[in-house]
């Protein structure tokens, strides 16, 4: 009965939930035959609802089965407004194509999409997630634009924006 007990205890427990490291994971890769920037960000789940609880939104229950009906919405929101792609120094606005939660239930990978896109001068990545909640969040966005033109960068508080002049 103690192990059940434990396990139970361990189970709802707060702090199986928190995490100590704040960090976002994001790849962005240019595809030439559809001529679309297509984004695959991964966030914590439980990061992505404070941040919409400290805008307003709160009780979202992300990823669950009571996942309130306009929290797709107020993710898009979020993201349009911490994420941006600049190309050749104009900011386009993506599609919101869905989001699933990760293998390991913690996170949930957000996908975007900008179609028809062309660019010649540079390609800019803006990722500001978290970073009005966590002095130490860091946020690695990788960027493959072609077989030549990959760069990978490191973003936090104090620096979120990566550039590639081409």
């Amino acid at each position: 009965m103690n192990v059940i007990f434990s396990y139970i205890i361990l189970l709802f427990s707060p702090s199986v939930f928190v995490h100590d490291i704040h960090l976002s994971k994001c790849d962005v890769e240019y595809n030439k035959e559809e001529k679309a920037v297509q984004v695959s960000l991964r966030v914590f789940i439980d990061d992505f609802e404070l941040a919409l609880a400290e805008g307003g939104a709160s009780d979202l229950f992300l990823c669950t089965k009571k996942e309130h009906p306009d929290a797709l919405k107020y993710m898009e929101a979020y993201l349009r407004e911490n994420f941006k792609i600049q190309i050749d120094d104009e900011e386009l606005s993506f599609d919101f194509i869905g989001k699933e939660i990760s293998e390991d239930l913690a996170a949930v990978w957000c996908y975007l999409e900008i179609p028809n896109v062309e660019f010649e001068r540079n390609f800019t990545v803006i990722n500001k997630v978290f970073m009005e909640l966590y002095a130490d969040q860091r946020n690695i966005v990788k960027v493959k634009l072609d077989e030549n033109t990959k760069e990978h960068f490191l973003f936090d508080p104090s620096d979120y924006t990566g550039k590639i002049d081409l």
